[in-house]
């Protein structure tokens, strides 16, 4: 059968590149792993693979063109035993890869969705059943005590994206001491869209571009602070704040106690955490743990687009030192968000987002999808989870997950992060202290593995944690 190459993503927020150079042409072999051409953005340019073999057909689009979309047919390789003359793109073709995804990146999770295929069960019995549905993600908790906005409020639907961005310009309406600083924030309205149309709407002075220098843009956020001014600090990536360390532990988060508390820093350092989509390890590193470590920071690391605009609200209003995890891969997932004027959630409280009896689980940000999924594919197999969200790390709401598993009598964590010394470590700790008694089996910690991100999207998918994992675990704490 035919195979269709499609226009690949270099990343979850891409929609169309430049096709700049086929390095093959029309009747030349093909083996799986050759490479057949390179694509452009403004940011980055990356080879497309073949994984399939066979005879380089047709080339659908020429070389040079921009504007190409993501998984428009650019080529066709016919199959062995076919004419090349004869293919046609689509009419039977499948996608370049196995399974019919497309490529370069194959099973790349749709924005938002992150449903990473799960290892093969150790049988066909133990195999967790997929899903009938996707799982269904609430505006607000199912637990009344957790309710934050009354029943009957009129919603709006918005993808993380809008609503950071909505909670950035309502602060900025609110108070002239807030503005926005980093890389692309401005003319290209954000790496990511985040900020797009604060420049339009409030002006080179509070939405600021920088050069590429994360130690220097930081350390003039961080100075704007002790000087009373409110600033937003988005990095592109936090992999780049490691340029910045010393401005955000040394002198944001410390300088409080340092002064007798005489000298606040109110200040949000934000942007993407964690992995996105084949960006390998020094763009995937989850920071969380990293951060929560440090006294002086207050650490949020939100899921829903509610939660993202609620905290964001109430981060820039904080007189500390903010760290705003977001996670590029759900940018772009839409949520209920409450249509009110001024929406702010508390720090430091967890949501409820399913109730349970037999198991708790704890996650945050991207964890979450894994959680929900996963507790929905419980149910079906008669066990009933109870998930929360941390939403922020530090101060973490170890009461709420205390009562919860007082309640369930089992505990499983699900996080991106690495094995040591991880958020889910942290709850293991405090769980050993507050609910040992309680406990009927051990606590299990699902984590990504102990080894930088590869850039393979073949290996990616294993470095990284599944749905089948997260119900395995659950399984195995209740003994079934």
């Amino acid at each position: 059968m035919a195979t269709d190459i499609l226009m690949p993503a270099l990343s979850p927020t891409m929609e169309e590149g430049k096709l700049a150079k086929w390095l093959k042409k029309e009747g030349d072999p093909i083996k799986s792993g050759d490479v057949l051409a390179e694509i452009e953005t403004d940011k980055a340019t990356m080879e497309v693979e073949a994984i399939d073999e066979g005879i380089l057909a047709k080339i659908l689009i020429a070389e040079g063109t921009e504007g190409v979309a993501v998984n428009t047919p650019i080529a066709v390789i016919a199959g062995e035993g076919e004419d090349p003359a004869s293919v046609q793109s689509g009419s039977g073709a499948k996608p370049n890869g196995a399974g019919g995804h497309p490529a370069p990146a194959p099973d790349m999770q749709a924005e938002g969705m992150a449903d990473r295929p799960a290892p093969a069960a150790k049988t066909g019995d133990d195999a967790p059943k997929a899903p009938a549905a996707p799982a269904v993600i609430t505006n607000k908790a199912q637990e009344p005590v957790m309710e934050e906005f009354p029943a009957d409020t009129p919603m709006v639907t918005q993808t993380v994206r809008e609503a950071l961005r909505d909670a950035m310009a309502e602060e900025m309406r609110r108070d002239g001491d807030v503005f926005v600083m980093g890389e692309e924030v401005a003319e290209y309205q954000g790496a990511y869209k985040v900020t797009q149309n604060l420049l339009q709407e409030f002006g080179p002075k509070r939405v600021v571009d920088t050069p590429i220098t994360e130690h220097g843009f930081a350390g003039i956020g961080v100075g704007a602070a002790l000087a009373g001014l409110k600033p937003i600090v988005e990095f592109m990536t936090f992999n780049f704040a490691m340029q910045a360390i010393d401005h955000i532990i040394n002198s944001a988060a410390k300088t409080l106690y340092m002064s007798g508390g005489q000298l606040g820093c109110p200040i949000v350092f934000r942007g993407p955490n964690g992995a996105a989509a084949r960006v390998a390890a020094q763009h995937s590193h989850d920071y969380s743990a990293w951060y929560s470590n440090v006294p002086g920071l207050k650490v949020i690391a939100p899921y829903t687009a509610s939660d993202a605009k609620g905290l964001l609200k109430a981060a820039i209003r904080d007189p500390n030192p903010v760290i705003f995890l977001e996670n590029e891969i759900l940018y772009g997932q839409s949520f209920p968000v409450p249509k009110l004027d001024d929406f702010v959630l508390p720090i430091g409280k967890a949501k409820i987002h399913r109730t349970g009896s037999d198991v708790t689980i704890v996650s945050f940000a991207i964890g979450m999808t894994y959680a929900l999924k996963a507790a929905q594919a419980l149910a079906e197999q008669g066990i009933e989870a109870e998930v929360i969200d941390l939403r922020t790390i530090r101060p973490m709401d170890s009461a709420t997950v205390v009562e919860s598993v007082k309640k369930t009598g089992r505990c499983i964590t699900v996080e991106e992060g690495f094995p040591q010394s991880g958020i889910g470590a942290e709850i293991v700790a405090r769980l050993m202290v507050d609910a040992f008694d309680f406990l009927d089996a051990p606590v299990l910690r699902i984590t990504g593995k102990d080894v930088p991100m590869p850039y393979a999207a073949n290996l990616e998918k294993l470095a990284l944690p599944t749905v089948a994992e997260v119900v395995e675990a659950a399984k195995s704490v209740c003994y079934k």
